[in-house]
């Protein structure tokens, strides 16, 4: 047997994706329309048996590349959709998920957690209406028109409205009209592409570019990279710093390590434990990030050549 890309403890779009082409083909546990959860567990590794018990393929329950080829014509999905994967699994949003002004970003929406305070989620619904025009009256109803008074206002006014409308201990909540407007919104084909598209230019194409840096050529070092992209800013940009002149000189394993801890280290006090943590798993290939433990192989990332 080949590589092994996808097993049991993916989550999110790959693995969602995973079941829709089983689906499709007739194979599920049922109840058919709580299969596709985007959970890789034990119903999805048997119905993967049970399609490669009928095709004639090795009985692993994964997905490598004969299993891939049954599911669909489609490639296998990129680097880029497997970092992605992993880090908006750790963010916890989604395409869709709302929150308030938690950490002084006014608002913060979307699969890698676009922020209003640096003027990403204004630029993703401009460019969705200006592409599908109508789309913002059609999905956020009555409250587009609030929208547009908001975005019009200098954005220190935006942060401080998102700021008013946040509530609960952390100021994570935001009221369920703007919750549920949004989650339609992060359903709309449009505003995933744009989504998509955002994630890949401006967090994974820089990211790359501080993998070559560091010398981390590996599926691991990229996925690292694009993590600290998306979550860490002033603090990675030191680490680099500080961590280029060794780029060559110590392993890759040793770089990724050094990393993780620089980065978790630089930043601040009380996020320290969980950024490390975090970075440490995708940085050694598996660990315990919020309670749940990973296994990066799981999500089609280890140690190969980055493609």
């Amino acid at each position: 047997m080949g590589r092994i890309w996808f097993a049991k403890g993916l989550r999110g779009m790959i693995a969602k994706r995973i079941q829709l082409d089983l689906l499709r083909q007739g194979f599920f546990v049922p109840p058919a329309d709580k299969f596709a959860d985007g959970v890789f567990g034990g119903d999805t590794e048997a119905t993967l048996r049970r399609l490669q018990q009928a095709r004639g393929l090795a009985l692993s329950g994964c997905v490598d590349e004969p299993t891939w080829q049954q599911l669909t014509p489609d490639p296998l999905p990129s680097l880029f959709e497997r970092c992605l994967g992993l880090t908006a699994d750790f963010e916890g949003h989604g395409f869709g998920l709302l929150q308030g002004n938690f950490d002084g970003a006014g608002l913060t929406w979307g699969v890698i957690g676009f922020t209003l305070s640096n003027g990403e989620i204004q630029q993703l619904l401009a460019q969705a209406e200006a592409q599908q025009p109508g789309t913002l009256d059609r999905v956020l109803g009555p409250l587009a028109a609030t929208w547009r008074q908001v975005v019009a206002r200098p954005l220190a006014a935006q942060v401080a409205w998102a700021d008013s409308l946040s509530s609960g201990p952390s100021k994570t909540q935001m009221p369920q009209p703007w919750r549920d407007a949004f989650a339609r919104l992060g359903d709309e084909p449009v505003v995933k592409r744009l989504q998509m598209q955002r994630a890949y230019d401006a967090y994974f194409v820089p990211a790359a570019d501080t993998a070559r840096r560091l010398q981390l050529r590996s599926e691991l070092g990229v996925a690292l990279a694009f993590d600290c992209h998306v979550q860490n800013g002033k603090s990675r940009m030191q680490a680099v710093q500080q961590l280029a002149p060794l780029a060559g000189q110590i392993s890759e394993a040793q770089m990724r390590r050094r990393l993780a801890q620089c980065v978790a280290g630089l930043c601040r006090p009380e996020y320290s434990d969980d950024v490390g943590c975090r970075k440490l798993a995708i940085a050694t290939g598996a660990g315990t990030v919020h309670g749940r433990s990973y296994r990066l192989a799981a999500w089609g990332l280890d140690e190969s050549l980055a493609a």
